[in-house]
Parts: structure tokens; sequence; C-alpha cells
């Protein structure tokens, strides 16, 4: 069973095209949507193991340049 999460993303100003285009290709995101509010892009990973969550967050998306802060959210395994 896979552990889905969701990144909310706040970009710096002018640089959210450039930080999606930089989180599409990373392995275990398995979708990226540009939205309107308080959060420039939410992000969804698929992993195999919650213990794949924060190296992906640590080293791969939290490092993208023009990001400014992120807010994770583990889902709770299906029923």
């Amino acid at each position: 069973m896979s552990v889905k999460a969701y990144v909310l993303v706040v970009t710096d100003p002018g640089a959210t095209k450039r930080v999606y285009d930089a989180l599409v290709g990373i392995k275990g995101v398995t979708e990226v949507h540009e939205v309107m509010g308080p959060y420039d892009i939410i992000v969804e990973l698929d992993v195999p193991n919650l213990v794949d969550v924060p190296p992906i967050l640590s080293t791969q998306i939290r490092t993208v340049d023009g990001i400014q802060s992120t807010t994770s959210l583990v889902s709770f395994p299906d029923a």
C-alpha cells in the first residue's frame, strides 16, 4: 500500500512557473497544480512508505530555488 502526501508550496513572487517546472520532474511526484489562495502550488506525492516522504521533502522539494515555504500533509490510508 502506498502513501500519499500533499505539499502546499509558497513561492517567491514571479517564481511560480520555474518552481512548477522543477517539481514536475521529481521522482515520487504524481501531480503538480498551480493554485490561487495562500499557497501557489500543490504537489501530490505517492511513495511506497511513510519514511520515503521526509527525504523527498528535504533534499528535492525544499531545495528548489524560489520556494519560500512548504506545508506537508500526509493522507490517512484507505480503510
